[in-house]
């Protein structure tokens, strides 16, 4: 019984390293005091964003963490903790989560590990309030699109004065 349980216990660390190293990006978050409906909720944003969330037990976690090369993380696995992962965008499951925990103040990432880097929680902070891929795209085409208009605005401008210096000769 008990060499079942080790084994079983053995392929959960191996399945959570595996997720861990294939995933974009994942976070751990403390989500002690939310009622149920609350995490359901949330389940239910981090899917419709490419991303899905897991209770784990923290040794099991601490010792996925090791395997998959990311042992960081250890020192913060206290107290009931998740795990969200990324599958889609490196940035998305911090945004969700971020996004989420200011209207559920018992929700907090912690730390995370975003394209193989760790992050701390101020890192994951700052990660998570970086605009999405779609608006920073918008915003780079935004500013090429206003210096060619200036610049457009600028070559009619020279030329009607190229125009009236001739009209006037």
């Amino acid at each position: 019984m008990l060499r079942k349980a080790i084994e079983r216990k053995q392929q959960e660390v191996d399945a959570l390293a595996e997720k861990m190293e294939a995933s974009n990006s994942f976070v751990i978050l403390d989500y002690l005091g939310l009622s149920v409906e609350a995490v359901t909720k949330l389940r239910v944003e981090l899917f419709n964003n490419g991303c899905d969330m897991k209770v784990i037990k923290n040794n099991i976690i601490r010792r996925a963490a090791e395997k998959a090369g990311y042992s960081e993380l250890t020192e913060q696995l206290t107290g009931p903790n998740a795990v969200a992962f990324s599958h889609e965008d490196s940035v998305s499951a911090a945004k969700v989560i971020y996004e989420f925990a200011k209207d559920y103040k018992d929700l907090s990432l912690k730390v995370g590990v975003v394209d193989g880097q760790y992050m701390d929680h101020d890192g994951i902070t700052t990660i998570a309030t970086i605009p999405s891929r779609d608006a920073l795209l918008t915003m780079f085409a935004g500013g090429v699109i206003q210096h060619a208009k200036d610049f457009a605005i600028a070559l009619q401008l020279h030329i009607e004065n190229l125009e009236e210096a001739q009209d006037a000769q």
